[in-house]
């Protein structure tokens, strides 16, 4: 697959679009935004299982509802898919600008990072709406920018997500934890500044998680998989209460 990514670069480059800096480097940023919003769990599930993530679960259409409605392997191509596409457009970024000298190929790397990055949060494709919440992105941008610090985000995840029992839970660790491990390993502060905004982004992007996990409501890893409507699967809160009372006097 490398081969293959590093004869694209050569191709381009030798079109002679490496002569006009503007083109390539707009041209990529549009590449990486564009790929970064096709919503591949939305369309491996509309596929395999005949449903919407969107109606579905959390209505989220990343990896974890991808599995909530089709199982493990949904799951895990839907995961497979969000992570390549935030991977192949950096990594293309870095071969392109790779002759510009280290600060420009690493900001440009970083701007499309950032590019397909949105693209998974707001796709086109889906009228800016219902993206996802960018983990799995984010991952393959840091694949690429930083593999140290994106090891060590992976490693907090998988200690919070088995101990805790919640991908969730995983998934907010493991965003505290990129920059902290970027920082770590990489001296310039452009990857470290793209993982606090990603990190900040995912976060955000997890306030119902994170009510839910104050609440003590937060679906457990090994819990008994749903693919119910959105909205059927709560708890009584206390305005069911006395309707659930009169009910029982009768």
């Amino acid at each position: 697959m490398l081969s293959g990514l590093n004869r694209i670069a050569d191709i381009i480059a030798n079109t002679g679009i490496n002569s006009n800096p503007v083109s390539l480097w707009a041209g990529g940023l549009v590449f990486a935004y564009l790929l970064g919003a096709i919503p591949f769990g939305l369309i491996l599930s509309r596929i395999f299982a005949s449903k919407d993530l969107r109606q579905i679960g959390s209505g989220n259409i990343g990896a974890t509802n991808a599995w909530r409605a089709g199982g493990w392997g949904l799951g895990i191509a839907t995961l497979a898919c969000d992570i390549l596409k935030g991977a192949v457009p950096v990594y293309l970024a870095g071969l392109l600008m790779a002759e510009k000298g280290d600060t420009a190929a690493q900001g440009y790397a970083a701007l499309t990072a950032l590019a397909a990055f949105s693209g998974h949060l707001f796709p086109v494709y889906l009228g800016f709406k219902t993206g996802g919440k960018g983990v799995a992105t984010a991952a393959g941008c840091f694949a690429v920018l930083s593999p140290f610090g994106l090891a060590v985000a992976f490693m907090v995840f998988l200690a919070a997500a088995v101990g805790l029992k919640r991908v969730s839970a995983g998934s907010l660790a493991a965003a505290v934890a990129l920059p902290m491990g970027t920082v770590w390993a990489e001296p310039s502060w452009i990857p470290v500044g793209c993982a606090m905004i990603m990190s900040a982004v995912i976060i955000l992007r997890h306030h119902d998680n994170i009510s839910r996990i104050l609440a003590g409501i937060e679906p457990k890893i090994w819990g008994k998989r749903t693919s119910a409507p959105r909205g059927l699967n709560r708890r009584p809160d206390k305005s069911d209460q006395p309707r659930q009372d009169k009910m029982a006097l009768h």
